[in-house]
């Protein structure tokens, strides 16, 4: 040992015995850690991994199903995942109505049978007449609704209104009847397209 001391301090090094680092090293280390570092922090943490939203078909099955229902006058619907939409088929009212029978002669309904055959409709129109101011009026002349200030068989809104088809509109059955039916023909065309609006709207 004591030799290997005199040749290290013949070639002038270190006879302490400590290990000496070489002037260049230092620096390359550093810049190793330094480029470590760097490329650490390049590396995704999860390896490369991604994670991924799989939808499985017929892994769940749903039984619960949001309906939601709109009347109209048509049918449709829709589904998908589940949900549905359906529209349904509102039934239209009936134009015709039950058969009224032979009127009592002499009556309002027997002067109202006579007018509408005159004017080319049939026992079917008839008979949605009869319905009709059975509804509005139960065929009472002098019936008066307090409330609207309709009147008559037909219920004229005002009554004075069938002052156009005669002046004892407030009396007479056939004067109202008259005037009922022109009401009718230019708003309804028939005494049963009337009674179908007044099956969906309960008015005419």
């Amino acid at each position: 040992m004591a030799e290997l001391r005199a040749q290290r301090k013949s070639a002038g090094g270190d006879i302490s015995g400590r290990h000496v680092r070489a002037p260049w090293s230092l620096p390359i280390f550093a810049s190793f850690v330094t480029l470590a570092f760097v490329l650490v922090s390049l590396a995704s943490p999860d390896g490369g991994a991604r994670a991924m939203a799989v939808i499985a078909p017929g892994v769940t099955s749903r039984t619960d199903v949001q309906t939601l229902a709109v009347d109209g006058d048509y049918a449709a619907s829709v589904g998908r995942d589940g949900f549905s939409i359906t529209v349904p088929v509102v039934e239209k009212p009936a134009r015709t109505a039950p058969a009224a029978g032979t009127p009592d002669p002499g009556s309002a309904q027997a002067i109202a049978y006579e007018m509408v055959m005159a004017r080319g409709w049939d026992e079917s129109e008839y008979s949605c007449l009869v319905a009709l101011w059975n509804r509005e009026s139960g065929w009472n002349a002098f019936a008066h609704n307090a409330s609207s200030g309709a009147y008559g068989i037909p219920q004229a809104l005002p009554g004075e209104k069938m002052a156009s088809a005669g002046a004892d509109w407030a009396t007479n059955p056939a004067t109202q009847i008259t005037w009922g039916l022109g009401y009718i023909a230019s708003r309804y065309s028939t005494p049963c397209g009337a009674w179908a609006h007044s099956e969906l709207k309960n008015w005419y």
